[in-house]
């Protein structure tokens, strides 16, 4: 969400009901429930109205994109656990909807929609509510774009509110408090049209066979429509995030919803649930610890197997085989169940509880003090999803909102003051978040003072002399301290950021530097600079915060740059920040390139940056205003590092 993901996926908790024999999901309009699985299922699934398994299937999932977003690098397929959710919302749903079919005769679409929206509403304005106030006092970097992001939220639109914004999942330089809605967005959106085509189906279709065929007909077009859409290099979000691009999971749950309520003629063996449900878990976790969400295998079919999996899983719940084999006692236990009730408010309040935590701490992935970060934000996220279930989302879902309020609003007219006091606070909260969005900046602080520094870079070199300076010619003195007139830099925002302070740090300097650019945009920017004369005895080079060595060709642009400069002088290389998975990898190929010259030296920002918290903004990749004086004091700790010209 999972997962997001980034990756970040809006779990449904809902249960299938039927409490009373023959009233369960697990009956088909043909089949008895007791016919359809074990004594001891079947006993469990009428006494809570639940599939035994399913909840620990949901825990798994919920975990799986919480830990991607805390630790990326560890768990780079967290973002798997939405498409675990989704598979199992197309099953419920479609189960839940076949039973109604069945005992009434007919689809109740009003009291089916409302079920919904108490089940999933209550929870989301909570959070909403408290996570903006939180925002704004943690960091109001967090909340740009808001507006969209709570319309995006009310109306569950995000995922196209997103995508027509512009806005990028997996860039993580612009985090997005309600960022991980979009798959509730997908959900709701499936919510609200599954109900009419099922209605549709069931009157044209006359078997189970061609019901479930007609379904997976459709996962395939949309894994299918994901697979030509997606071009490799360009940002996924629109693939990710597209209900028709990302459907497939819901309708391959649809699918095996329809295979399970026609399981007498479609699913006549039972024995393979023993072995079958296990193993695709165990493929399921091997995909979530190998398959990142910038590879395109991804969405070139590896989601879709995730998925294909995750039905699997599912179906091996409803079979008496698994239960015999211990497969959903496993799902069954305990901290499971507990976890996978409690699953989806896990994880609405997940991702904007780590936003606001790591904001207040100053810190983000992969620093040395990251853990504790991540420990508390877990924390936090458990405590607050505990209370939600426990005061907002079952008394809803249990009484009725008019119920609940009518009760609310009784306990805030009786003698108790506490009752008082907490009604206050919510309407406090409440006036707070309204004034947040309407007061909410439109740039980011990074953002702004990047452009600031940026004009300042620009005002500089148009001031620049164009005849190469006495400096720009290789220093042949032994042991000098290297100074400012000495120094010339290329780099991307980063260096932009940072060259208020440098000017300060290292009077006479020379900074070339403009946003988004990658190493293999660098190679002409040198190339004209050297044969301009106006390299110096000394060069900085600070690419690769966008996509490291990722882009083809990267490797060897540092080669052409590194032959453009020449070995008589001095190179620094900056390593880089930010949240992304491939940025360990990124940095260790930046080492490993520099040790082959005896020329070029490692400034370790990243370094320095884990071992010190609060030096970067919101965005985990810019440096602050104090961490653009610790990134001259790493430059000046490389310059004294520098072999002897």
């Amino acid at each position: 969400m999972t997962v997001e993901s980034r990756p970040r996926g809006g779990p449904d908790l809902d249960r299938a009901p039927g409490r009373e024999r023959g009233t369960g999901p697990g009956r088909a309009p043909d089949a008895d429930l007791a016919s359809a699985a074990s004594a001891d299922a079947a006993h469990a699934h009428r006494r809570t109205g639940r599939i035994p398994g399913l909840d620990g299937l949901r825990a798994l999932a919920v975990t799986a994109v919480i830990a991607y977003h805390l630790f990326p690098d560890q768990l780079p397929g967290g973002f798997l656990g939405v498409d675990v959710f989704f598979v199992v919302s197309g099953f419920l749903i479609t189960t839940l909807l076949l039973r109604e079919v069945r005992d009434g005769g007919r689809l109740q679409l009003a009291r089916f929609w409302v079920r919904r929206a108490r089940r999933l509403v209550p929870a989301l304005l909570l959070v909403v509510a408290v996570s903006i106030p939180a925002a704004a006092l943690a960091d109001r970097d967090l909340l740009v774009g808001i507006g969209r992001q709570v319309l995006g939220a009310l109306t569950f639109s995000t995922n196209w509110l997103a995508i027509g914004a512009g806005a990028s999942y997996f860039d993580s330089t612009q985090p997005e408090l309600f960022q991980t809605f979009w798959s509730l967005a997908i959900e709701e959106q499936f919510y609200l049209l599954w109900p009419l085509l099922l209605a549709v189906v069931l009157a044209v279709c006359r078997t189970w066979r061609v019901r479930a065929r007609l379904a997976l007909a459709g996962a395939l077009a949309s894994a299918l429509l994901m697979a030509l859409r997606y071009h490799p290099g360009d940002d996924p979000t629109r693939v990710y995030y597209g209900t028709d691009t990302h459907a497939f999971g819901l309708l391959l749950g649809a699918s095996a919803a329809f295979a399970w309520a026609g399981r007498d003629e479609l699913l006549p063996r039972r024995a393979w649930a023993r072995w079958a449900g296990p193993a695709a878990l165990a493929l399921l976790g091997v995909l979530v610890v190998v398959m990142g969400a910038d590879e395109a295998v991804a969405y070139r079919g590896g989601i879709f197997v995730a998925s294909l999996l995750a039905v699997v899983a599912v179906v091996a719940c409803t079979t008496p085989a698994a239960g015999s084999s211990g497969y959903v006692s496993a799902l069954s236990v305990r901290p499971l169940v507990w976890v996978g009730e409690r699953s989806y408010g896990l994880y609405l309040w997940h991702w904007p509880v780590i936003l606001v935590v790591a904001a207040v701490a100053g810190d983000g992935t992969g620093t040395s003090s990251w853990w504790r970060t991540a420990l508390l934000a877990l924390a936090l996220t458990v405590a607050l999803s505990w209370a939600s279930y426990r005061w907002v989302e079952s008394p809803v879902r249990q009484l009725g909102a008019r119920e609940s309020a009518r009760r609310a609003r009784d306990a805030c007219r009786g003698p108790a003051r506490l009752p008082r006091v907490l009604a206050g606070l919510a309407v406090v909260v409440v006036l707070a978040a309204v004034v947040a969005v309407i007061t909410a900046p439109d740039e980011s602080r990074a953002q702004e003072s990047v452009e600031a520094a940026q004009a300042q870079v620009d005002a500089q070199n148009a001031q620049a002399p164009t005849k190469p300076s006495p400096s720009s010619a290789p220093s042949k003195a032994p042991g000098a301290p290297v100074t400012g007139d000495q120094v010339v830099a290329f780099g991307d925002s980063v260096l932009s950021a940072a060259a208020p302070t440098l000017y300060d740090a290292f009077p006479g300097i020379r900074i070339d530097a403009k946003p988004i650019r990658k190493w293999i945009d660098a190679t002409p920017i040198i190339e004209k600079a050297a044969a301009a004369g106006t390299l110096r005895p000394v060069v900085v080079l600070n690419f690769g915060t966008n996509g490291g060595f990722q882009f083809k060709g990267s490797e060897a642009a540092f080669e052409d740059i590194l032959d453009a400069i020449g070995p008589d002088r001095r190179v620094v290389v900056v390593t880089i920040n930010g949240i992304s998975h491939w940025i360990p990898d990124a940095n260790a190929e930046l080492k490993k390139l520099a040790a082959a010259h005896p020329n070029v030296t490692v400034a370790d920002w990243r370094g320095y940056v884990d071992d010190h918290a609060g030096l970067l903004h919101a965005d985990r990749t810019h440096p602050n205003m104090k961490g653009v004086v610790a990134y001259a004091k790493v430059l000046r700790s490389a310059f004294a590092d520098l072999p002897p010209a």
